[in-house]
């Protein structure tokens, strides 16, 4: 619902305080969990309205937060997450407005029936209905088109991340797509591309610069699922994070590159480094000495 760890922990635990005090009170519940559900989507709803306020005054590109989705390969259950969880998916379904948002993943997602989601929603079962309908076509026209294959994709960003870690120009461009894109989330707080970087060549010496000042910094790139999909946590030799990547993958060629380097955005992944200091060391290593 909100691609924000922070917040939907905040919206769990503001549900469970609430789901307390009405035992507290007495209030009759004969479904904690169609209570707990009810809540829950509500406040998110409302945290969603208000994190579109907020929206209008980010600074540069705004992408979810990078959830880590690492463990026991299920197919069944990394397919579903691998389609749900996409850094693309979760940017389609931010084009919904929020009680769309809430009914298409209640119906399609999660498999509540009419009945269940008009009592959550608050509206009438043939107008969730026709939301729903609204939904899906506006979800079924944007989303993203990724390799199924968890084996075919892992083996594509190993060979990415081994050729923007050494540099390797041309071994990029062999892998990317012909209009493949970058975006680059640092909300203002962190330096960070401040619009999409299109094109193969671009792109290509981009990374490979990239791959540079990760060698310069003696950065850690740490491989992981983010959001369902390859991509990888970067770390500074103390462990703290710099950023993350999360790739989008079809037929073999990386079509997307989504780097999250806002620190607020990266709290959940353990201590966040400095990344302003990080680039005026490097700034400071490349400054001509006199003499």
């Amino acid at each position: 619902m909100l691609g924000s760890v922070a917040a939907s922990e905040d919206v769990v635990q503001d549900a469970f305080l609430r789901f307390d005090r009405a035992i507290d009170e007495g209030t009759p519940i004969e479904s904690p969990k169609a209570y707990l559900s009810a809540v829950v989507t509500r406040l998110a709803i409302d945290e969603l309205r208000s994190a579109r306020v907020r929206r209008e005054t980010y600074v540069g590109t705004w992408l979810p937060e990078p959830l880590v989705t690492d463990g026991p390969v299920d197919p069944a259950a990394h397919a579903e997450a691998a389609e749900t969880l996409s850094m693309a998916f979760l940017l389609v379904l931010d084009r919904l407005n929020p009680i769309e948002r809430a009914v298409f993943l209640l119906y399609d997602v999660f498999g509540y029936g009419f009945a269940e989601i008009a009592s959550i929603v608050d509206r009438s079962e043939a107008n969730c209905r026709q939301i729903a309908v609204r939904a899906r076509r506006r979800v079924r026209a944007g989303k993203p088109r990724l390799d199924a294959s968890r084996r075919a994709r892992d083996e594509t960003a190993r060979r990415f991340f081994e050729a923007m870690t050494a540099g390797d120009v041309d071994g990029l461009r062999e892998m990317l797509a012909a209009d493949v894109v970058v975006y680059g989330d640092g909300g203002g707080k962190a330096p960070q591309w401040t619009r999409a970087i299109v094109g193969t060549d671009r792109v290509a010496a981009l990374l490979a610069g990239v791959g540079r000042q990760i060698a310069e910094l003696g950065l850690v790139v740490e491989r992981h699922q983010v959001n369902g999909q390859p991509g990888a946590i970067f770390r500074t030799p103390d462990g703290a994070v710099t950023n993350v990547f999360a790739l989008d993958i079809l037929g073999g060629r990386v079509q997307a590159v989504r780097s999250v380097i806002n620190p607020d955005k990266l709290h959940h992944l353990g201590p966040v480094a400095d990344a302003r200091a990080l680039a005026e060391r490097l700034g400071h290593r490349r400054a001509p000495r006199s003499g």
